[in-house]
């Protein structure tokens, strides 16, 4: 059970690394919000085209949660990726990578409020030394440089994708007990339905990019891939070690996405991007070493 989660939660954090890869592609071959709404709509089809017959099995528990798993699809599917993509617009990469950073500590905090789920000091050391690699990663290897870093707007949003995304996260605890296909579907809906909108917005805005080529196979990866593979293997790691423990894995989604962009958009590798995947891969093994005794 343990390696199954820590298999789940490592393909995942890779998949949404090579997300990030995609998304500089995917400047000036498709806007934003038309690949956030046309990925959601991938995936609601593909996974309504091989659950019929699972969800007719769990139709009874999924009406009964419908409300629920709408909610899933709309605040962490969409809300995270609208203000992300928002965000970007006004503030800088590194900031987005460091707020990100954020996810894991803000799913502790919120754990302990409202569960009382407790954390402890080896624990935080990890989380420490694997947020620490985030900022080597971001830093592109000197740290020093995120003194001169500068709030705006943009880091607001940023703030707001952070949560959107730990409140999801600590929500699955109240996820009904059906199969990964049905527990997909309603969540995949909310967010393609949530997303509509933000793609209106974007072409009154006259921002709106229609996908050429290369815009339709960035969709093609981001519906298949990050936006349905990824989130089955996340909920099936928070299932199996808990949000506290699943949510530090999202630090390894900065350092893959650039070992991806190293390994197949030509970059040269450098001594830090080594530095910083073993302080995430450390600071991660540290935290699982110090996990209190209680299942967290």
């Amino acid at each position: 059970m343990l390696l199954r989660a820590y298999f789940f939660l490592t393909v995942a954090t890779l998949l949404w690394g090579g997300n990030t890869m995609v998304g500089k592609l995917a400047v000036g071959h498709v806007s934003p919000m038309v690949l956030n709404f046309s990925r959601w709509l991938i995936a609601v089809i593909v996974i309504c085209v091989i659950s019929v017959p699972q969800i007719r099995k769990d139709w009874p528990l999924l009406r009964k949660n419908w409300l629920l798993l709408l909610a899933y699809g709309a605040v962490g599917y969409t809300a995270f990726n609208g203000f992300l993509y928002t965000a970007l617009k006004y503030t800088s990469a590194v900031n987005g990578a460091i707020e990100q950073g954020g996810i894991p500590v803000l799913i502790f905090i919120l754990n302990f409020v409202l569960f009382r789920i407790p954390v402890s000091l080896v624990q935080i050391i990890g989380f420490a030394i694997s947020f620490a690699g985030v900022a080597v990663t971001a830093s592109h290897g000197d740290p020093m440089s995120l003194l001169h870093l500068t709030l705006n707007y943009g880091d607001g949003l940023l703030l707001l994708a952070v949560l959107a995304y730990a409140i999801y996260t600590i929500a699955l605890r109240w996820k009904p007990p059906v199969h990964w296909k049905s527990l997909m579907a309603g969540p995949a809906l909310g967010a393609a339905v949530t997303a509509l909108p933000l793609m209106f917005w974007e072409r009154a805005n006259g921002e709106m990019i229609l996908p050429d080529t290369l815009g339709w196979a960035i969709i093609a990866y981001a519906g298949l891939l990050p936006s349905l593979v990824s989130q089955v293997f996340y909920i099936k790691g928070v299932e199996g070690i808990g949000a506290n423990r699943a949510g530090l894995f999202i630090n390894l989604v900065p350092v893959f996405g650039t070992l991806l962009s190293l390994a197949l958009l030509g970059e040269a590798l450098q001594p830090f991007h080594v530095l910083a995947l073993a302080l995430v891969l450390g600071g991660i093994a540290i935290a699982e070493w110090g996990k209190p005794a209680s299942r967290t």
